[in-house]
């Protein structure tokens, strides 16, 4: 990945790091962030995983590997399919899938979220974020669902892969993982419609839109039923926050 912006906010008391393939325009990326004088925190067990596309697992691994990256599932056919995958933990103990895959548009391709109720998971996204349902994997024998949710087909988009494990209605979100952003042109008609959706399948705003202290770009975020939060950001403030 490449470091594409760094702020301080001093007043907040955090630093952040965005990094991706590509800018923040046209790609998913990654914003790390240090909250002063915090070093360790709990990932949790509800947090999956991050996705990388790459033509080449087993160089990629190879290359983790010489930098003295922590493999901890090595390259192979994934059970019972043919797709090469590996599994690979950063110092902060993010696990990262790595998918074996031609084309690549962009590849950091995959959220993996742990869900209690897969139907009910996929309708919220669905109704309050206007994703769509892009693939549905059942594996009994492996005792796991799992739902692809995003804006376009999953090689061609990132995606949220929600997954239920038969029988584990909840799980613990540790302070570590905090949010998805999605950008809006309206954060304040896109919260309304958030609003309905949580009345009727469950979840919570956490905050009304409106613009973040020290930025001035406006959000709102919110809860889903499981407890993951999604902030929606007007996409004119956020391009100019990029200086577009």
């Amino acid at each position: 990945m490449k470091l594409l912006r760094k702020r301080d906010i001093p007043e907040e008391k955090y630093s952040n790091a965005f990094l991706g393939f590509g800018p923040e325009e046209s790609h998913f990326v990654m914003e790390l962030t240090y909250n002063y004088g915090v070093t360790s925190y709990d990932i949790g067990t509800g947090f999956g995983h991050f996705a990388i596309a790459t033509p080449d697992v087993y160089k990629m691994v190879e290359d983790i590997r010489a930098k003295g990256g922590n493999i901890t599932r090595e390259p192979g056919p994934v059970k019972g399919g043919s797709t090469i995958i590996a599994f690979v933990k950063d110092p902060d103990g993010y696990v990262f899938e790595l998918i074996q895959r031609d084309s690549i548009l962009d590849p950091l391709c995959q959220v993996m979220l742990r869900v209690g109720n897969l139907d009910r998971a996929v309708k919220f996204y669905e109704k309050a974020l206007g994703m769509k349902l892009v693939k549905k994997v059942d594996r009994p024998e492996y005792k796991y669902s799992i739902a692809m949710m995003g804006y376009a087909e999953e090689h061609e988009t990132t995606v949220l892969e929600l997954t239920y494990n038969y029988g584990v209605t909840e799980y613990t979100k540790g302070n570590a993982y905090a949010q998805v952003a999605i950008s809006t042109d309206d954060v304040y008609k896109s919260g309304e419609v958030v609003e309905h959706v949580i009345q009727e399948l469950g979840g919570q705003v956490t905050r009304k839109p409106g613009p973040i202290p020290g930025l001035n770009t406006k959000i709102t975020s919110f809860l889903d039923p499981d407890g993951w939060k999604t902030v929606l950001v007007d996409n004119e403030d956020f391009l100019k926050e990029l200086g577009n």
